[in-house]
Order: structure tokens, then sequence, then C-alpha cells
């Protein structure tokens, strides 16, 4: 009974994001452009766009904390050795937004906007060099998954 719920849940869940994504997707490509004229368009619903992005972005995060504690508290009562493995995971994930931030380039960027100045400061700068580098290492490490998967799969026949 509880799979079902959590299986139709996560599937409205879906259903309903990726029909708001596709219409504002829709907007911002068939919206048209603010000012035709400049030698760089600008789609009129660019706000939009980054808007529901980073409202997917932190419902995302949110969600994946709070199922992680969830995950974690309910384990800490039945499997403690389970949870301090959990943990671990959390840690090093830590460590590796940390390690990613540290390589990041804080050298601003030349040529951009007065607008786009704001952002230009090595704080920034770094973040989005440790979002780029952890996104690389996290589907890395998925593809392994899937392979020792997909592996180990085929060695138990």
């Amino acid at each position: 009974m509880a799979v079902t719920k959590i299986r139709k849940v996560s599937s409205w869940t879906l259903l309903i994001t990726s029909i708001i994504s596709l219409v504002v997707l829709g907007m911002f490509y068939a919206g048209g452009v603010v000012d035709p004229s400049v030698e760089m368009k600008e789609p009129i619903y660019t706000g939009l766009l980054l808007n529901w992005t980073t409202v997917l972005f932190f419902i995302t995060i949110v969600s994946t904390v709070i199922f992680a504690l969830w995950q974690f508290t309910s384990l800490l009562k039945t499997s403690p050795k389970s949870a301090l493995a959990s943990f671990i995971v959390i840690i090093f994930f830590a460590a590796m937004m940390f390690i990613t931030y540290s390589m990041g380039d804080a050298t601003p960027l030349k040529g951009l906007n007065a607008d786009s100045q704001e952002y230009n400061i090595p704080f920034w700068l770094k973040v989005t060099d440790m979002w780029i580098y952890s996104s690389a290492i996290l589907m890395i490490l998925i593809i392994i998954a899937v392979a020792a998967g997909s592996v180990k799969r085929m060695l138990n026949r």
C-alpha cells in the first residue's frame, strides 16, 4: 500500500514539474526578444526561466537534506552501523564540496557587462567552479556505479 502511494506521489510530482518546465521552456524559446536590434539578443522570459530553475534547485536541496536526515534518524534506531555509513557518505560529500571550492579559480573575468560585475568576485567565481567540478565528479561516480552494478549482476548469474 505504501509503495503505491509513494509511486503515485512521485509520478504526479514528476509529471507536474515536467509540464511546468516544458511550459517555461516554451515561453523562453518562443516568447521573442526584448530588443531585436541589438547584437546580443535577450529572450523576454529569461527571468522566468532563471527563477524556475532556482526554485527547482532549492526544492531539490531542501528535500535531499530532509530525506537524508530522516533516513539517518530511522537507521540510527534500527541499525546504528548503517546509520554511521550514511553519515560517512554525507561527510565525504561535504569534503568534496570543500575541496572543489578550494580548487576554484578566483581570477575576475574580463568583458562582462555592468550588471554582471556584482558577481565577478572571488566568492561567486569559486562557488561556480565548485558546482561545475562537483557535478563532473558526481557524474563520473554515477557512471562508475552503474557500470560496477552491471558487472556485478553479470558475474552473479
